[in-house]
C-alpha cells in the first residue's frame, strides 16, 4: 500500500468517525485537574510536603557538590607535588564522588526516583476524587468524552461553555476562591 492510499485511508476514517459523531450527537467537555487540584485544600499539603522532601535532598547535593569543589581545588593546588600514582588516585577519587553525586541526584529526582515515586503515592487519591467527581459529572450531563487540558491534551480553540472544571469542583464541594 502506497503513502497516498495510507493518507487516504485516514482522512475518510476521520471523515467517517465526525459524520458519526454528528450523527449521533455526542457531547464533548474538558476540565483542567491542575485548576481543581490546587483549590483542594488537600494539595497544598501534599505540595508542602514534597517540597520539604526536595529541599533536604537538594541540601545534601549542595553539601556533596561542595566536597567535590574542595577537593578539585586541593589537587589543583598541590598537583606538581603528586608522584603519577598519587596524581591518578585524587583523580579516580573526584571522578567517584561526582559519579555518587550524579547516582544520588538520579536515585532522588530521577524519572524513576523517590520523589516521583512519592509524588504519585500522595497524588493518587486526590486525582481518584477528581476522576470520581468527574465520571458523576459527566454521566449527569450526559458527555461522552471529556478530556483533560492540564495533561498533554493540547487544545488550540476551546468554547467555555463545555469547559467542566467548575463542575466538579462544585461535585467535590470547592468553591472557586478556595474551600
Amino acid at each position: 500500500m502506497s503513502c497516498k492510499t495510507c493518507t487516504y485511508l485516514i482522512v475518510l476514517v476521520l471523515f467517517l468517525i465526525v459524520d458519526a459523531a454528528d450523527a449521533q450527537d455526542q457531547k464533548i467537555g474538558f476540565i483542567d485537574s491542575d485548576v481543581i487540584m490546587q483549590q483542594m485544600p488537600e494539595y497544598s499539603g501534599i505540595e508542602q510536603r514534597l517540597d520539604l522532601l526536595s529541599e533536604n535532598w537538594q541540601q545534601e547535593i549542595d553539601v556533596m557538590e561542595e566536597e567535590i569543589a574542595e577537593l578539585e581545588r586541593e589537587f589543583e593546588a598541590r598537583e606538581i607535588l603528586f608522584t603519577d600514582e598519587i596524581r591518578q588516585e585524587r583523580l579516580n577519587e573526584i571522578e567517584q564522588r561526582k559519579q555518587e553525586l550524579d547516582q544520588y541526584i538520579e536515585e532522588k529526582f530521577g524519572p524513576q526516583g523517590e520523589y516521583y515515586t512519592r509524588q504519585k503515592e500522595l497524588l493518587e487519591p486526590i486525582q481518584r476524587l477528581i476522576f470520581d467527581a468527574l465520571t458523576r459529572v459527566a454521566e449527569r450531563d450526559s458527555y461522552d468524552f471529556v478530556f483533560d487540558r492540564a495533561e498533554d491534551t493540547r487544545f488550540l480553540i476551546t468554547r467555555e461553555e463545555w469547559n467542566l472544571t467548575d463542575d466538579v469542583m462544585l461535585e467535590l464541594g470547592i468553591n472557586e476562591t478556595g474551600n
